[in-house]
């Protein structure tokens, strides 16, 4: 019966994950309660995730990876980017590989994309290359390099603390270095070689990008306020041109004087010219019942719409909504966006899908990319802020480059204490967060928006049910039956079948997921066949974070998606050949490095 439960309970769980019902951080949470209701493990074995020494490990590396990006060490790279990287795409790609590639080895992938994410940007645009030649690159050079030492994934650690678990001791920090950096070597080659090739130039490299991409003059026109308009003599808030007739007004024209926001209170007057955000049914029915006339697009002369939003004091620009951002979920009503921010979404685009009508009613993402207009000095405060990443390299203001060797020294001094067994992982990163808060390189107040709180529920949400497929036999059951099953094959084929499985597994559910799903499977399987359970484990491990095919199955697929205005399939195209390769190379490699027999 409870082999039963804990399968059913698994089935339930993959189900939500897939079909992505609920936040896959709170899937795992339900998980975990489940469990509990139905006994298969203790309400202390329940909650033991959250005091996991995997789950802290990723917390304190959260911190100590958002430290280093706020004193702009990472920053101080982009300048070997410049030098190095030429015209050639492929030395460019090289060169790219070569300075992400170690530095995700040790922080945190997501905070690595996202402080790349607008230098690359940058220096396509004055290197004249399309971004989405670079952007998908760049993510799976930061996936790959996130292999070549423990601390470079949550995935690494978890399935360290899965090994403990299971009585085969934690990870050594480097205990799978050499594997990773030749998977890293082989994978930024093919990237290399294969991007000029499979990579098509979604997004042109010229500075008129923004109109094109979201096709400004579909949905930004200018209307004239007739003699007979029942506008005039009402501000734009008493008119509820927004919320009767979804129009945003950008700026206001009266008499060759440009007025931006806030205009919420401006009162209308005959002949004034106003710039709006709105599809034609909506500005038609607004002719219909106010009594407006919308001017020919030839209005804009040889300007562009991007042109004519951008004079003076405004601005328009491309925002992200981060992974741990605390807008995530929310609609933009809800957020009173305008006000917070004092700048006005244009649209917002979702992966393929661009959003230009209702913006107010969409309930954000992690991934959307919002297009925005506002003036210039609003987006300093947008580059402040920890929910969102302005595609504009930051401001030096913004970032305590005083404190960027400190925060360097403490980085390397939590890898040297670990690496000679001085301390363990989880010691020695909580001394390293401690630190970084002492010596100011971090703020009380950013230490806790630092932490990816939704990976953290997630890893504390999925322990427990590992846990229940131990105590339940249910992991028994399963190794027995793919005994059973595939009895006849040798070794190889074995350790190759738990790789494909997980890293096909991966791209439908989370990396995490994956690993405590199959690698106690793949241990029990290993013992009962009298072969190497380390072989498995990183196996296992490996292919967890082998997720190129889809925009889905990472977070920094999803963080390029948008902004390299990709299709789903470029991914598949892309990426599945480097799941391929991987595929491929990895088991054998690993038979090689640590052989198959114990």
């Amino acid at each position: 019966m409870q082999i039963f439960l804990t399968i059913a309970v698994v089935i339930l769980s993959l189900v939500f994950f897939i079909a992505e019902w609920l936040p896959v951080d709170i899937t795992a949470f339900g998980v975990m309660i489940v469990l509990i209701l139905l006994k298969l493990v203790t309400p202390e074995q329940g909650i033991s995730g959250f005091s996991n020494s995997a789950t802290i490990t990723v917390m304190a590396m959260f911190i100590l990876s958002a430290g280093i990006a706020r004193t702009g060490a990472i920053q101080i790279v982009s300048d070997f980017l410049n030098k190095w990287g030429g015209n050639n795409l492929r030395r460019q790609i090289l060169v790219l590989g070569a300075i992400v590639g170690p530095i995700t080895a040790f922080i945190n992938n997501t905070a690595v994309v996202a402080v790349f994410l607008p230098i690359v940007e940058d220096w396509c645009r004055k290197q004249r290359i399309s971004p989405s030649k670079i952007l998908m690159p760049l993510s799976f050079v930061t996936v790959l390099g996130g292999m070549i030492t423990l601390i470079g994934t949550s995935t690494n650690v978890l399935a360290s603390g899965l090994s403990e678990q299971l009585g085969y001791g934690a990870f050594g920090l480097f205990q799978f270095t050499a594997l990773g950096l030749i998977t890293f070597t082989i994978g930024l080659i093919y990237l290399a070689i294969a991007a000029p090739k499979l990579l098509p130039n979604r997004k042109a490299p010229n500075s008129d990008v923004l109109s094109e991409d979201y096709a400004l003059t579909d949905y930004v026109s200018e209307i004239i306020i007739t003699p007979g308009s029942n506008l005039i003599g009402q501000s734009l808030r008493s008119s509820q041109l927004q919320r009767k007739f979804d129009i945003d007004v950008l700026e206001l024209i009266r008499n060759d004087a440009q007025f931006p926001q806030p205009l919420a209170d401006k009162v209308l007057q005959a002949g004034d010219i106003l710039i709006v955000r709105g599809g034609r049914p909506c500005l038609l029915s607004l002719k219909a019942q106010r009594g407006i006339e919308i001017l020919p697009d030839v209005k804009f002369g040889k300007e562009s719409p991007e042109e004519n939003l951008t004079s003076g004091e405004e601005g328009i620009a491309e925002i992200l909504i981060l992974s741990n951002s605390n807008l995530n979920g929310s609609t933009l009503k809800e957020l009173r966006f305008r006000q917070r921010y004092n700048a006005t979404v244009l649209a917002i685009r979702r992966g393929e899908e661009l959003v230009r009508e209702r913006l107010g009613q969409v309930p954000l993402r992690f991934g959307d990319l919002l297009l925005v207009q506002g003036p210039k000095e609003s987006f300093v405060g947008l580059q402040t802020s920890r929910d969102l990443l302005v595609f504009e390299q930051r401001d030096v203001e913004t970032l305590r480059r005083d404190k960027a060797w400190i925060a360097i020294a403490i980085g390397l001094a939590v890898v040297i204490v670990a690496a000679f067994d001085w301390q363990p992982i989880l010691v020695t990163s909580l001394v390293g967060v401690f630190l970084m808060i002492v010596t100011g390189c971090l703020k009380p107040g950013e230490l806790y928006e630092s932490v990816r709180w939704d990976i953290i529920f997630l890893l504390a949400g999925l322990i427990p049910l590992g846990i229940a497929m131990d105590k339940s036999g249910t992991t028994q059951w399963l190794a027995d039956n793919l005994v059973a099953l595939g009895g006849d094959l040798s070794g190889y084929w074995i350790l190759e079948f738990f790789f494909i499985i997980t890293a096909l597994l991966t791209e439908i559910l989370s990396n995490n997921a994956s690993v405590v799903l199959i690698l106690p499977v793949a241990v029990k399987v290993a013992t009962t066949l009298h072969l190497n359970p380390y072989a498995f484990m990183f196996a296992v491990t490996f292919a967890a974070s082998n997720s190129f095919m889809t925009p889905i199955g990472y977070q920094t697929n999803t963080m390029v998606y948008g902004p390299g205005g990709y299709k789903f399939l470029d991914f598949f195209r892309f990426g599945g050949m480097l799941n391929l390769i991987m595929a491929i190379i990895t088991p054998p490699l690993i038979i090689l490095l640590y052989g198959l027999k114990p």
